[in-house]
């Protein structure tokens, strides 16, 4: 049996008779449904109802919502469900994490660039805050992946970087306020992520390290985090190809299968060399990375069998409970590995004080998004935004010498409907009015005056403005990149409008230009022209002032870059 009186769980008498009383009310259904996080999407009564009374499940996530409506919906389930829910969010930033009103402080990146260890406790404490005025318990972070590939751009903005040592550290600061706050922690994505390109969501993921180079990197920052008494680990749907054949001699690679359903890296390396003693989620089961290895019939047990105790996201749930009890029925899940998982969830609910836990009064919603956290969110912005090279000595700009700025802001389609087209360039284009510049704004691509295209070139993307009229009308330009995706627009590399578009830095090498990214850190590898070159971390109102002001001189650049900025080339560092 597991030890709940052993880290991380902590458990006191009281509470592990807490434990060992609501395991034995259960029936089989209600055990089953704790493994079961749901992805809420619709907030109607009669669903919720029947998310607690039907298929009693063990945790909550959700997409969407208002701040009153996500309130309404967690305290609902809380107050009708039989055993505590976990209530998840995903603050890796900060509140945001948890609700769209919450307040973005500072990206994994961010936090990493920035030389004191106070940014990352900020984040994770306005997150937590945020987090619990709506109910949450449990946060799926830190993200304590190390970033290798330079070409890797799923955790290239959610990880804090490259060293295996500042993760360790920003991971462990993230977590102890978590901690002090009553919210648990889920690291992830073990066995880790950031030494490929690919992306879970579409493939499974391949951590393809030696044993000895993971045990420097990943096996050292979750030896730290688990020693400093994490209590829960998400598990990616990657595989660890050295370590699954070095614990399995003689397995062909057809039988590598990801972490999630691979025992030998669960309960070999995670529990016995690792020592990690609480509780394993998967990562999303609509995923790729999992779906590509079974049939959905066979992981959703399977991954219970492997060592996972909670299961992200139902596809139907009358369907994924039928799968589990199957499972049960042909012996793919022990009664042992059933009853061991389900202890594990409610030890962590009990770790939690979930068993005398009372809803927050909504009076407590004032705190989101509040001044004060707006606040942290601007001392991070200072201290994370990094110049990443300045080789021809443009910085600082003044105004008034150089008033007449071109912006060409190359943006992504929004990966989602509360990103809102165009308000991140509205946000910096008045914060550069404001620093006293005539912003000249293209809003297309076609906005410059031109003859009429040949049927050839219809677009007319292939006709720019008169060299020496561009060069007397525009003192500076100024190139921001707000390029960012989600699953199949992921890996993403600086897109402009159109071939041949008049964004593409020709004017580079003949008006003085200042490059920015507001969101990857790795764009370089596409503008190697630019020889002044800044890594903002956010579209944010703090982040865009904090800029304009590095920019014209206002206050110094204090974050510092790492090795994957120059992306592996000699010509980015020019």
């Amino acid at each position: 049996m597991i030890d709940l009186k052993a880290k991380p769980f902590n458990l006191n008498e009281s509470q592990i008779r807490w434990v060992e009383d609501t395991y034995n009310s259960l029936t089989e259904d209600e055990k089953i449904g704790q493994l079961f996080i749901n992805l809420t999407l619709k907030r109607d009564k009669e669903t919720l109802s029947k998310l607690v009374s039907e298929y009693h499940i063990g945790g909550v996530r959700w997409q969407g919502g208002t701040l009153e409506e996500v309130y309404e919906q967690n305290r609902f389930l809380q107050e009708n469900s039989k055993v505590p829910l976990l209530i998840a969010a995903n603050t890796e930033a900060g509140g945001n994490g948890a609700v769209s009103e919450g307040t973005m402080v500072a990206s994994g990146a961010a936090c990493g660039a920035s030389t004191t260890e106070e940014t990352v406790r900020d984040m994770a404490k306005v997150g937590a805050v945020e987090a619990k005025a709506i109910g949450c318990n449990w946060v799926f972070a830190p993200v304590c992946d190390v970033v290798s590939n330079w070409r890797n751009t799923i955790v290239n903005t959610r990880a804090f970087g490259d060293d295996p040592e500042l993760v360790a550290n920003r991971s462990v600061a993230y977590m102890e306020e978590n901690m002090k706050r009553g919210v648990a922690c889920a690291a992830k994505h073990f066995p880790g992520d950031g030494s490929e390109e690919r992306d879970q969501h579409l493939v499974m993921g391949c951590n393809d390290l030696s044993v000895e180079e993971w045990d420097k990197s990943f096996g050292y920052v979750y030896k730290t985090l688990i020693d400093a008494g994490l209590p829960s680990i998400m598990v990616g749907h990657i595989a660890q190809r050295a370590y699954s054949k070095k614990l399995c001699p003689g397995m062909k690679d057809s039988d590598i299968k990801p972490a999630t359903l691979s025992p030998e890296l669960l309960q070999d390396l995670l529990r016995k060399k690792l020592g990690f003693n609480g509780l394993i989620v998967t990562d999303a089961t609509h995923m790729a990375g999992l779906t590509a290895a079974a049939p959905r019939k066979d992981y959703i047990p399977g991954v219970i069998a492997a060592g996972c105790d909670m299961i992200l996201f139902f596809n139907d749930p009358a369907e994924d409970i039928q799968y589990i009890k199957n499972g049960l029925e042909e012996g793919i899940i022990s009664e042992d590995r059933l009853n061991d998982a389900v202890y594990r969830i409610l030890g962590m609910k009990a770790m939690l004080n979930l068993n005398e836990y009372k809803f927050p009064s909504k009076e407590g919603l004032d705190i989101v998004g509040c001044s004060e956290h707006h606040a942290l969110a601007s001392k991070a912005a200072d201290e994370s935004i990094t110049l990443v090279k300045d080789t021809q000595g443009l910085l600082p700009i003044n105004p008034k010498e150089k008033k007449n700025l071109t912006l060409f802001f190359l943006e992504s389609a929004p990966v989602s409907l509360t990103d809102g087209a165009d308000k991140a360039k509205a946000r910096l284009i008045k914060e550069l009015e404001d620093a006293g510049f005539n912003v000249n704004a293209p809003k297309d691509i076609y906005e410059y005056e031109m003859e009429q295209p040949s049927p050839m070139n219809r677009f007319k993307v292939m006709v720019h403005q008169n060299r020496e009229k561009f060069k007397a009308e525009t003192d500076i330009v100024l190139l921001v990149i707000n390029m960012k995706g989600y699953a199949q627009e992921n890996n993403v590399r600086v897109k402009y409008d159109a071939s041949h578009s008049v964004q593409i830095p020709w004017y580079a090498g003949e008006v003085p230009t200042v490059a920015v990214s507001l969101n990857y850190t790795n764009h370089l590898i596409d503008v190697p022209m630019m020889k002044t070159f800044v890594n903002a971390y956010s579209d944010t109102q703090e982040y865009l002032h904090a800029l304009v002001d590095k920019l014209t001189g206002k206050s110094e650049f204090k974050g510092r870059a790492n090795e994957l900025v120059w992306c592996g080339r000699w010509d980015t560092r020019l």
